[in-house]
């Protein structure tokens, strides 16, 4: 929970602080649509390339979104083995024989425990992973020693693994932009251009100013009670709870334990955030005033050239 920086602030001073929201949400969701444009993985290694040379260029805290990408190591885990496991497309990249036998399984309990041991340096732990995985696969291929109990092909082809690469950059480049949209914006201006931006949409009924108020309030709570949730897990653990090990009931138990505080900080969060709206006599519907008003400059400017320059650049690149 500790690295989920989505709804984070983090105070600046560098280009990308000083554009207007409006601009950049506009620019974010340009930039994604012509993500989506690329076709292989050298054009979305060279969106990627683009993505890392904004974000140098903006001083954006490179660390807090390698560090926001860390919840997402299974799901990048997944889409790799998915493509490499039913990709059957291309030139044969490995052939191997897969064994089972009572030596590789006491061998493969042996590399588990190790690991596991091993999982307490967190500062390690996607390569102590990929290592676990490396040696259960010399262990299946080469240390299967007889009796043989069964045996299958692993086969994997260059087209399978292209493909968990264009798809694992493209994730990247996606959430790297969303990340940095938040880090660099403000709350209170993320919900003025929101409202900004919806407010055509009054002529169907749509009340823009509740809507991105919603928004607002949602990306600004998310890391405020994963916090509130971290601390719990700190507290129960100091008392002896471990939401890592035991048996599933007691992981169960654990889990509702930690939901039932959540549950109670949440709603009081809220009455909290309702009073203080009241106080400042907020009423829903009514017009409201703004201490600033949201101003286009010339970094708008050129944020709008550059992301124009990028929408055709992958336009041109899948129509030729």
């Amino acid at each position: 929970m500790k690295n989920v920086v989505i709804g984070q602030y983090i105070p600046g001073n560098s280009f990308f602080y000083h554009i207007d929201p409006r601009t950049k949400i506009i620019a974010v969701v340009i930039l994604m649509v012509a993500t989506f444009l690329l076709e292989t993985i050298w054009q979305v290694l060279a969106g990627f390339g683009i993505a890392l040379i904004l974000i140098v260029a903006g001083r954006v805290p490179i660390r807090k979104i390698i560090k926001g990408l860390k919840p997402l190591y299974i799901l990048l885990l997944f889409t790799l083995v998915f493509q490499v496991a039913f990709n059957r497309v291309g030139t044969i990249v490995l052939d191997s024989t897969m064994m089972i036998s009572p030596y590789s399984i006491l061998l493969m309990i042996v590399a588990t425990v190790i690991w596991r041991l091993l999982a307490s340096y967190k500062k390690f732990s996607l390569l102590l992973f990929i290592s676990y995985l490396i040696g259960l696969y010399f262990i299946m291929k080469d240390l299967a020693f007889s009796p043989i109990w069964t045996s299958w092909q692993l086969t994997i082809y260059d087209q399978g693994l292209i493909m968990s690469g264009f798809v694992i950059i493209r994730l990247l480049i996606i959430i790297t932009l969303s990340t940095v949209l938040t880090l660099t914006t403000k709350p209170t201006e993320l919900t003025q251009g929101l409202e900004s931006l919806l407010r055509p949409l009054k002529v169907i009924g749509l009340n823009s100013e509740d809507f991105a108020l919603i928004i607002s309030i949602s990306l600004r709570y998310i890391p405020t009670i994963l916090d509130e949730a971290n601390k719990i897990m700190n507290a129960q653990a100091s008392r002896g709870a471990d939401f890592a090990e035991g048996r599933l009931k007691d992981k169960v138990v654990q889990v509702i334990s930690l939901l039932v505080p959540m549950f109670i900080i949440a709603f009081k969060r809220s009455e909290e955030l309702a009073d203080a709206m009241e106080s400042r006599d907020f009423v829903p519907g009514k017009p409201r005033t703004r201490i600033h008003d949201l101003k286009f400059n010339y970094r708008d400017l050129v944020t709008a050239v550059i992301t124009v320059l990028c929408l055709t650049g992958s336009i041109l690149v899948k129509v030729l």
